[in-house]
């Protein structure tokens, strides 16, 4: 009656595994009527199933497969993309998978190597990743928590870090701190010690499979002392990190020393020499998550470099440089200052012979003890002055060759994509994993915060060597701007533009990811007037922690530059970015909020741009026309036009000769007013973004800073500026903003 008992009850757990794939599959083509605010519960759902009995991932790899087969002879690829996700996440998380099943994975990856982007580009790396646990059972599983727990070894010395920026303006203190309370303690650390019980026990089940005694391994494991079960995990890992970098493994080897290492800790527990062949999966814990407030836009340098300073200082300075303190950020640079990126120095060293903008950012209050004679000394700042060495130079390079992806100039087709083939290039050190929390004004400030690190590093390079940076992106909207009960968008919904231009293109973050813009404000207002703690349903932080593991392909999008010159001739230029949308308004004729005041309202602009079109041909075009204001968008808004470009929509009562619908499609424009009626400037809809008495502005894409620095270089030998030569040839010209999702562009 047991194996009875036993064969019914695994049958159940089947069919309930298999009820929860098909209504996932059913709410992506849109037959669920589950409500806006519930998208995304069943695959979280499904992952709660999983996570509270590991040992059924096998099971659900078996269903997923068969499910990837049907997809495949019916032609559905929409089903594709979310259910090898959800296959690969079953498979690092289980604890023992046949071979046969196994193949018959890695065959159905291989076969999508023939479909076009983004199939072959998922269908390749997951292929990959089969393969190496095909290979090496429980390597995804071990690497994944020594990074992500930042667990020190000898043999698997990378690090990983998810950093959550929320935007204030959208969240109370409250929400803030009830957001971060389930944030942090969701991903709280357990000790270091069960961590390497959790790599140990799962490694041995993977690869010893029914000969291996789980709750007697674990059981004996917690009765060990710290030495001992150090020692046995870095044995595990040394075995599983050999195998792995061997060409074509050595299976029966690796098995062999696992067995023997197995045989040596469980001896012990059982003299008589009966064991049972018990498996039961280990859930795989939440990433390390820290959650902090975008205040300043300096918040992420200063993150990301207390982050590669966290490891042991063998690991990233010298003993002698050891205590080297990090100097303060330096200010952005100008196009003037980019002039300045030879590799030999005319610093003087001495503050007082920079000029004003170069001077480091001090209090203004005077030191305390010290007299006014002794402030107006020469004096040298702290810290040490180093020549950028030839792999500073090197890592720069690749990162401009390999990890831009935007299209070059007059080449509207927006990329999408990983670049090369998967572990391609060296792996850096350090990967950040940033999300950030909030609309498209969020999404502006991380652009502007993104470009000037890369204009920082170009110039003194700290983070590019040892740094992979990933960027994710989970769209928040404040209560007042929601869905209606049909399912509209209201006006509020224009503020997270590119959001929904990601749920269009890959149905899975639709789902997934932009479903939460109404759910996260609500679960963190319910969580501050509760008090109580959410820490044995963390929603949030299980869905971070999905989207950050699976979410590998980047969507790019072009950051664009504003220079803007002020009615007042003694107020210097200002240049500033933006990523999804510039407005221009007249004060005295319209307002922010769209309400006209008057019929013959407006200033005289003269326009002048390049106009964009398909055949990259840019034909130089101007006007002159009357207007009120003008929004210029760089998200395409609707799904039959999916153009890497700036639309121009000129406000109502305008009179405009661009073209049928009267707008204007441009990489590279310029407006001036020819009356003295200055205008004001509002980037990405963030009211902490405006620019009052504009005269004239000049917007292009952002150059990447390390093209700017190669082609001044280049200048040296050649005569003309205008010519690529050597390096800059291959090199992206322009900076794009990459944001991971799931499936990156689906057509």
């Amino acid at each position: 009656m047991e194996p009875k008992a036993n064969s019914e009850v695994t049958d159940a757990m089947e069919s309930d595994l298999l009820r929860s794939v098909h209504a996932i599959l059913l709410e992506l083509d849109g037959h669920h009527t589950a409500s806006q605010f519930n998208r995304g519960m069943l695959r979280w759902t499904l992952h709660k199933k999983i996570e509270r009995n590991p040992a059924n991932n096998s099971t659900l790899v078996k269903i997923v497969v068969k499910e990837l087969e049907r997809a495949e002879r019916s032609d559905n690829k929409i089903h594709i993309i979310p259910l090898l996700h959800t296959l690969m996440y079953a498979i690092v998380q289980a604890v023992y998978i046949p071979d046969d099943l196994y193949k018959r994975v890695y065959e159905f990856c291989k076969r999508l190597l023939t479909l076009p982007q983004p199939y072959c580009t998922v269908g390749l790396s997951h292929a990959v990743r089969v393969k190496s646990e095909r290979l090496t059972p429980g390597v995804l599983y071990q690497r994944m928590v020594l990074s992500e727990q930042n667990i020190k070894n000898e043999q698997y010395q990378y690090h990983e870090k998810v950093f959550v920026f929320a935007d204030p303006a959208l969240l109370s203190m409250e929400m803030s701190a009830a957001l971060s309370s389930e944030i942090e303690s969701a991903s709280t650390c357990r000790s270091h010690m069960s961590y390497m019980c959790d790599v140990i026990v799962h490694t041995m089940q993977a690869a010893l499979g029914d000969s291996c005694d789980a709750p007697t391994l674990e059981g004996m494991l917690k009765a060990k002392g710290q030495d001992t079960i150090e020692l046995c995990f870095r044995e595990v890992v040394a075995t599983v990190e050999v195998c792995a970098e061997e060409a074509g493994g050595n299976h029966s080897l690796y098995t062999g020393r696992l067995q023997q290492l197995y045989t040596t800790i469980v001896s012990s527990a059982n003299p008589d020499g009966q064991s049972s062949s018990t498996l039961f999966g280990i859930p795989l814990p939440n990433p390390e998550i820290s959650f902090h407030l975008w205040r300043e836009d300096e918040l992420l340098w200063k993150e990301l470099a207390k982050f590669t300073r966290s490891a042991p200082s063998s690991e990233v300075l010298s003993s002698d440089s050891a205590s080297f303190e990090m100097p303060d950020p330096v200010s952005d640079l100008t196009s003037s200052e980019l002039l300045r990126l030879s590799i030999l120095s005319t610093d003087s060293g001495i503050e007082r012979d920079l000029p004003p903008s170069e001077l480091p950012a001090v209090s203004e209050e005077p030191s305390a003890g010290r007299s006014e004679q002794e402030q107006g000394r020469l004096f040298r700042k702290g810290g040490i002055k180093m020549k950028p060495s030839v792999s500073d130079g090197m890592a720069l390079l690749q990162d401009t060759l390999e990890e831009t992806g935007a299209s070059p100039p007059g080449k509207l087709q927006r990329r999408a994509g990983s670049h090369g083939l998967p572990g391609g290039r060296q792996q850096k050190l350090y990967t950040a994993r940033i999300v950030v929390l909030g609309d498209d004004r969020i999404v502006g400030r991380l652009a502007k915060a993104y470009y000037s690190l890369r204009k920082r590093d170009t110039r003194r390079p700290f983070l590019t060597q040892k740094l992979s940076l990933q960027i994710y992106y989970i769209p928040v909207t404040h209560e007042e701007y929601s869905f209606t009960k049909e399912n509209t968008p209201t006006a509020g919904s224009d503020l997270c533009q590119l959001a929904a231009y990601l749920g269009r293109v890959d149905p899975w973050y639709e789902n997934n990811i932009r479903s939460l813009c109404q759910m996260i404000p609500k679960l963190a207002k319910m969580k501050s007037c509760s008090g109580k703690s959410s820490e044995a349903n963390p929603f949030l932080t299980d869905v971070i922690s999905y989207y950050v593991r699976m979410g590998l392909q980047p969507v790019y999008f072009c950051i664009y530059s504003v220079k803007m010159a002020f009615t007042c001739l003694t107020k210097e230029h200002v240049e500033d970015v933006f990523v999804t949308q510039l407005q221009i308004d007249i004060p005295e004729c319209m307002g922010f909020s769209g309400t006209m005041k008057g019929s013959n309202c407006g200033a005289m602009m003269t326009i002048s741009y390049k106009k964009a079109s398909l055949s990259n041909r840019e034909v130089e075009k101007g006007l002159s026309l009357r207007t009120s204001g003008l929004v210029m968008r760089a998200i395409p808004t609707c799904e039959t036009e999916d153009l890497d470009c700036l639309t121009v929509s000129f406000s109502e009562g305008s009179k405009v000769k661009a073209g049928v619908d009267g707008k204007i499609r441009t990489c590279n424009i310029k407006i001036r007013t020819l009356e003295r009626k200055p205008f004001t400037v509002c980037l990405d809809q963030d009211y902490r973004r405006i620019f009052k008495n504009v005269a004239s502005i000049e917007v292009s894409p952002c150059l990447e800073p390390g093209y700017v620095m190669q082609k001044m270089q280049n200048s040296r030998f050649s005569v003309s500026d205008q010519e690529d030569i050597g390096l800059t040839k291959y090199m992206s010209k322009v900076l794009p903003l990459p944001i991971n999702t799931f499936a990156g562009i689906i057509q």
